[in-house]
């Protein structure tokens, strides 16, 4: 497999103070990965530092394209970033904020009516306003919109904090069926059971340093709870 995405000796800031501190790896075409840690270990700043949202050094690639100098773009690359906050416009519908994800002008398979068989909620309130959905479904919601980009790769961040165990059920559901439709996903998530079940490896952050990966059969070795604390 091909590297699709790429951190080489990646250093990222907010204000001055460095989160991240030279970080390299690799998620190959296709692949599932898990990005796990304590909290403020620098998992979401990794994912936001694809797009360039904090201060970064270093180099970031996707598809072999430097993204970290903004002579690419990650959306037009193929990169969706779906944020812990989930990003939901108030002032529009379910169906206009699932169609702002055309924004990134990649031409792809998915459409409305695909989101809905994945996210059926959503196409029964597409007229609701994004925000009048539940946590649950404004997660299915923000998944969607990144889907209707047309990714070959999503960067999810922590999407089953605070959803009930019936929710969290059917976002894995769907989080594999994305990823037999060949998009690969870098997944930051406390819920470890949800890690073994998706991916097949995992990266382990500290303190903004990379320290463990592996397969998950690894996840529950001294040494990585020791750096996960979980």
């Amino acid at each position: 497999m091909s590297a699709l995405l790429e951190f080489e000796n990646v250093y990222a800031s907010y204000a001055g103070a460095m989160v991240l501190q030279d970080v390299s790896f690799h998620i190959d075409e296709g692949e599932f990965v898990g990005l796990v840690g304590r909290n403020g270990a620098g998992k979401s700043t990794a994912l936001q530092s694809v797009y360039g949202i904090p201060q970064v050094r270093g180099t970031i690639r996707i598809d072999g394209k430097p993204v970290t100098r903004k002579r690419y773009a990650p959306a037009g690359l193929g990169v969706s970033l779906v944020p812990q906050d989930k990003g939901i416009f108030p002032n529009l519908s379910v169906e206009e904020n699932l169609l702002l994800g055309r924004a990134a002008g990649r031409r792809n398979d998915w459409t409305l009516e695909g989101v809905y068989e994945l996210f059926p909620n959503l196409g029964r309130g597409s007229k609701r306003p994004g925000t009048a959905l539940s946590g649950g479904e404004q997660q299915m919601l923000a998944i969607g919109r990144a889907l209707m980009a047309g990714p070959r790769m999503l960067l999810l961040d922590e999407p089953t904090e605070g959803l009930a165990p019936v929710i969290v059920d059917q976002l894995t559901d769907a989080l594999r069926e994305i990823h037999g439709r060949g998009v690969a996903i870098l997944l930051v998530e406390q819920h470890i059971g949800m890690i073994q079940k998706l991916t097949s490896r995992f990266l382990a952050l500290r303190t903004g340093e990379l320290a463990a990966e592996g397969t998950v059969d690894m996840l529950h070795d001294r040494e990585v709870q020791e750096i996960i604390a979980l």
